[in-house]
């Protein structure tokens, strides 16, 4: 008798290399404006900006596409930010009173900002003061003495201590104290009171060994570091806030607390001096808040631009956020919309130049960046090619488009060059232009459009590093709101004194919340899109690159279809305009559908190409005929239970007591069931530890794997009609034999609703439609099992591969699907993935993801991957993001589980509602890969011999970390968009790079997605690197490539990453050794470090 033996199939190794060749997790990039900046400082030399935020982020920029961030290990706030000029090494404060010292090093062919040194001031008992030796408990302020190699550090006692800068340490005996500094101070203006903190250092222009020190009693003293004294001494009597240099060296001006200034003269007198020269209040003579920075620039026309921060009147303008700028009796407010952090003006920084003749003036707000152009009448801002603000209205909806036509991207950069008309040396005109960007141009083009609370769709280049504003769509002028009063409010303030004067575009408030965008869909090949609401307002527009003045379309669209027993409670609808409206160059309303209820519009797509768009909200779904301005459908999918439906996401009126019935039953109900499980559990437990004991073991039986268990949701769920998603194909759905349009809708309730189309064809060479009406039958009605919500639709060909989408195959911009085979439509629920064959409907394949994971669908995306091995080879997978905010990725049409990787904490409930997926690539598509049988449930293949029809290039996601912040990140193990840039950097011959002394804690990298520990400086075999060991005559060439290395953001630091599989004790084995070993690798390590030298990058 013969025995046969049924074995598990084991991994196959050529599918895990094959995995590793096409699947790859990456956090690339950060766009947009850091969330809640605390410092900033600019090199001067290098011409780059530093930005530090409250979570610890350091952020360089410099020209568009240079760029480096970095995180303090310590989520502590960074207060204060100095650069070391021209030596891309920056000095920065928290507020712990911890210095950090990061630098941009050289290592393994690429260079990235690194922390290389830390440094915390020792606690000691007792206070900082005349009573006591002087202690570091709390810096206030540091200023970098000469080149940088010594900084001083004011604290909150008075004392100044200095530092040594290459080694963070404490230079003994040259600490000064108050004690010493009341020396040169008369008797009558010390009457036992203290100088209080030191608010401000500030170095000497033109004499390095002498720095002003100023109190905050309003003391300034000139103290000679060299000689031990005070060379001058000016005895204020209004609390100080900040100091500034002229540049010659002979005049000082403070700031004071009661809103004035003051003009210190340094002569050659000794005596200490109670009045300055000059004295003003800007705003006076009413009481004024404290002017908290001032600069004062000299000019070659002989009148000092000030520049100053606060000072406003106390009263009337006390709240205001402002800078104010004057030269000579020309005075501006420049009036933000968020607080003022920092400022700097961009000036001649020779020393052999008299005059400071500043270009450029950059303010740092809690929201946004503002560069004004000081060399141009007016000073005019200039508009910012990094760093805008996503968020200047709040951002409600998002979406992104790939591989844009060259046509249209140019009518985009057109309309929006219209919209803000700037002079022909704008662009050369931004001061920060510091490094540059060595990534390749890209070969296609990305867009990403947000959609934003006051009915404004924003479009952005998302095709590099750096995230640039292409144009603005505002939806507001269509209907009637309360703009034009505020407008007109506005205007009457501006007539009165301060010259107040907007600027920035952050504006945190909408005129009307209905106006918000929900959902946006654009066609590329065709340059129409439709905008959705939250009014139920739905609009189909059009790009024309001329202005126009025409009136809009109107129809509305009755969801309820007359059902009797429903009464909306939520907001009226919006009231457009009537009659011809005037329209800028961009896109053009053409059509206003009106959802009736007017809820918000949870679903929306458009085809182009049939002239269809179909929407769905709450109550149901509707299909509209834009072309002929006439509706074609409308189903209701309310419940007859569905109450909370009808209130609107405004409406306060809730009902509480069926929240709370509801509440209980399910709790009452759990409880019940838990008992009955509860008493079963330990007989079946044993029985099923002896079945498995009788098994011969893991490898030689398929064991199917435990799967949970998913109670089916109640049919009376409130909120069950939801319309999730919508989707339009070309397929078979009444017989195999003839295919046609459909359009497919699922809902919160997991039902599917698929309709068969009758859509009047084009004659032959015409895109023109003939004029008869749109037919809708419904052909198919699916429910699923457990009523999970449908989260997305797709429809597979022949071959599993997605359809293409509108015009790409009639433009032979994409290879036409196989309509000889038999369709598949994927749908895809919160609970699991299911296959069914088409026009039958059957059940073909299925994942539960719920049950073997444990988790609920968010987000879905069909996704090309290519290989990173083979040109010529990609593969069509089915990517998702969890509840948990990890991204799955499965095959198509098999689902077989390929690899997962944690990319979003699973706290960050906004980040996973944001998160965006590419749209999948297009192909040439062939067989399955050379050498392989092609196998049911196989990946689909695409073999792309012709490089311009095959685009799967980038696979990036993105998703909000902040409410100003995209993170970018990629699936693919072939390209990834990353800085990379080059920085001449000037540094001394005999320094050291600090990274070479930090290795008490090592820095965990985020590369490719994986941990890594960067012990030692090593080449990419592994071995030291020998750049290191040559010696220290030996120069790094002049220009280096660098590619900073991802850091997660402060508010994913947590964030573990899988590989495709799991860690086993094999993978590791290598790194394991015996504390012999140890002890041996660490005294080679001093060794190597005690030979280290620098590396001079110029």
């Amino acid at each position: 008798m013969m025995k046969f033996r049924f074995r598990r199939q084991g991994a196959d190794p050529q599918r895990e290399k094959l995995k590793q060749e096409l699947f790859a997790f990456h956090k690339t990039v950060e766009h947009g404006f850091p969330n809640q900046p605390s410092a900033l400082a600019f090199d001067p030399e290098l011409r780059i900006m530093a930005i530090g935020t409250r979570s610890g982020a350091v952020k360089i920029y410099g020209a568009p596409g240079v760029e480096f961030t970095g995180l303090h290990r310590d989520a502590a706030t960074v207060t204060q930010m100095h650069f070391l000029p021209g030596q891309g090494r920056l000095l920065t404060l928290l507020d712990d009173s911890s210095l950090h010292l990061w630098e941009i090093v050289h290592r393994n062919g690429c260079a990235h900002l690194e922390e290389a040194l830390s440094f915390q001031p020792p606690t000691r008992p007792g206070f900082d003061g005349a009573s006591g030796p002087p202690s570091l408990a709390r810096i206030t302020v540091v200023l970098l003495v000469g080149a940088g190699d010594v900084a001083a550090l004011g604290t909150e006692g008075g004392s100044v201590f200095f530092l040594d800068v290459p080694t963070l340490t404490l230079l003994e005996g040259q600490t000064l104290g108050p004690d010493e500094v009341l020396r040169s101070v008369p008797d009558d203006y010390r009457c036992g009171k203290a100088l209080g903190p030191v608010e401000s250092l500030q170095g000497h222009p033109r004499a390095p060994s002498k720095i002003v020190i100023g109190y905050s009693r309003g003391l300034l003293v000139v103290w000679n570091q060299a000689a031990r004294c005070a060379d001058r001494v000016f005895l204020g009597n209004q609390q100080l806030e900040s100091v500034c240099w002229e540049r010659s060296g002979r005049t000082l001006v403070s700031s004071h607390s009661d809103g004035s200034y003051a003009i210190w003269s340094v002569d050659a007198g000794s005596s200490p001096t109670a009045q300055p020269t000059a004295a003003t209040t800007p705003y006076g003579p009413f009481p004024c808040k404290a002017i908290n920075k001032i600069l004062w620039r000299n000019c070659a026309s002989g009148e000092p631009l000030v520049v100053f921060s606060g000072g406003m009147p106390r009263a009337s303008y006390g709240d205001r956020h402002c800078v104010s700028v004057l030269q000579a009796a020309s005075l501006v407010t420049l009036d933000f919309t968020s607080r003022v952090i920092d400022f700097f003006t961009v000036h001649s920084a020779r020393p052999e130049d008299d005059f400071d003749e500043p270009q450029a003036l950059a303010v740092l707000l809690e929201e946004e960046l503002v560069v004004l152009d000081l060399q141009t009448p007016g000073w005019p801002a200039v508009p910012a090619p990094y760093l805008a603000p996503l968020h200047s209205s709040a951002i409600t909806c998002s979406a992104h488009v790939a591989n844009v036509p060259a046509k249209l991207w140019a009518r985009l950069v057109s309309a929006g060059e219209q919209q803000s008309p700037q002079p022909a040396s704008a662009v050369s005109s931004w001061p920060i232009t510091g490094g540059r960007n060595l990534a390749q141009e890209p070969s296609q083009r990305g867009l990403l459009l947000t959609g934003h609370e006051d009915g404004t769709v924003r479009f952005w280049d998302a095709s590099g590093v750096a995230l640039r504003p292409l144009y603005r769509l505002s939806t507001a002028g269509l209907f009637q709101t309360d703009c034009e009063h505020a407008d007109s409010l506005a205007q009457a303030a501006e007539d009165d004194w301060p010259p107040f004067r907007k600027v920035g575009c952050f504006d945190p408030y909408s005129d009307d919340p209905r106006l918000g965008v929900q959902k946006v869909a654009l066609c590329k090949y065709t340059a129409q899109m439709a905008v959705a609401g939250t009014a139920g307002q739905v609009l189909v527009l059009e790009l024309s690159d001329v202005p126009s003045e025409q009136a809009v379309g109107v129809a509305s669209v009755d969801l309820l279809q007359d059902r009797e027993g429903f009464t909306w409670k939520g907001h009226e609808r919006l009231i457009p305009r009537a009659g011809p409206l005037p329209w800028p160059a961009g896109f053009q309303p053409r059509v206003l559908v009106q959802c009736l209820p007017p809820a918000a519009v949870t679903a929306v797509t458009l085809h182009a190409e049939w002239g269809l768009v179909a929407f769905g909200t709450s109550h149901g779904f509707g299909l509209f005929d834009y072309r002929r301005l006439s509706p074609v459908l409308a189903r209701c999918t309310l419940h007859p239970s569905d109450s909370l439906a009808m209130e609107g996401p405004l409406s306060r009126v809730k009902s509480l007591k069926k929240s709370l019935r509801q509440s209980f039953r399910r709790i009452r109900k759990s409880r019940v069931s838990g008992k009955k499980r509860a008493v079963a559990a330990g007989s079946k437990l044993q029985e099923a530890n002896a079945q498995l004991a009788e098994q011969a073991g893991p490898h030689d039986v398929e064991v199917t794997p435990v799967q949970r268990r998913i109670e089916p949701r109640s049919a009376d769920d409130s909120l069950s009609g939801v319309v999730r998603c919508l989707y339009f194909a070309d397929t078979f759905l009444r017989d195999a034999a003839h295919h046609g349009p459909t359009m497919w809708a699922g809902t919160n309730s997991g039902s599917v609703f698929a309709y068969a189309l009758e859509v009047p064809t084009a004659a032959a060479g015409t895109e023109k439609r003939p004029e008869r009406a749109v037919e809708a039958v419904l052909g198919k009605e699916v429910q699923l099992m457990h009523r999970a919500p449908v989260v997305a639709i797709a429809v597979l060909d022949g071959r599993g591969r997605p359809l293409p989408e509108p015009y790409e195959a009639s433009r032979d911009l994409a290879q036409a699907p196989d309509m000889q085979g038999g369709h598949a439509v994927l749908i895809a629920s919160e609970e699991q993935f299911k296959v069914f064959t088409l026009p039958k409907v059957s059940a073909k394949t299925k994942f539960k993801l719920t049950a073997h994971e444990g988790c609920r669908v968010r987000k879905v995306a069909l996704v090309t991957f290519a290989s990173a091995a083979c040109e010529d080879y990609a593969e069509t997978c089915l990517a998702c993001l969890t509840n948990l905010g990890d991204v799955h990725v499965f095959s198509v049409p098999g689902l077989r589980p390929q690899v997962h990787y944690s990319c979003i904490r699973k706290e960050d409930i906004s980040g996973i509602a944001s998160c965006v997926f590419t749209r999948h690539g297009q192909g040439e598509a062939a067989a399955p890969g050379p050498g392989r049988a092609g196998q049911a449930g196989d990946p689909v293949v695409l073999v792309a011999p012709h490089r311009a029809l095959c685009s799967p290039l980038r696979r990036p996601g993105f998703y909000l970390i902040s409410p100003s912040e995209f993170e970018r990140f990629s699936l693919s193990a072939r390209n990834v968009t990353e800085p990379l840039c080059s920085l001449d950097i000037s540094r001394p011959r005999d320094a050291t790079p600090a990274s070479h002394r930090l290795r008490e804690s090592p820095k965990l990298n985020q590369a490719n997605g994986t941990p890594g520990l960067v012990l030692a400086p090593q080449s990419c075999d592994g071995s030291p690197d020998p750049a290191r060991s040559k010696g220290a005559d030996t120069p790094e060439p002049p220009e280096a490539a660098l590619s900073p290395t991802s850091v997660d953001s402060a508010t994913s630091a947590d964030t573990t990453l899988d590989t495709t599989g799991d860690v086993t004790v094999e993978d590791v084995k290598d790194f394991l050794g015996s504390p012999e070993e140890s002890e041996k690798n660490l005294r080679n390590l001093s060794e190597d470090e005690a030979r280290a030298c620098a590396i001079l990058i110029k």
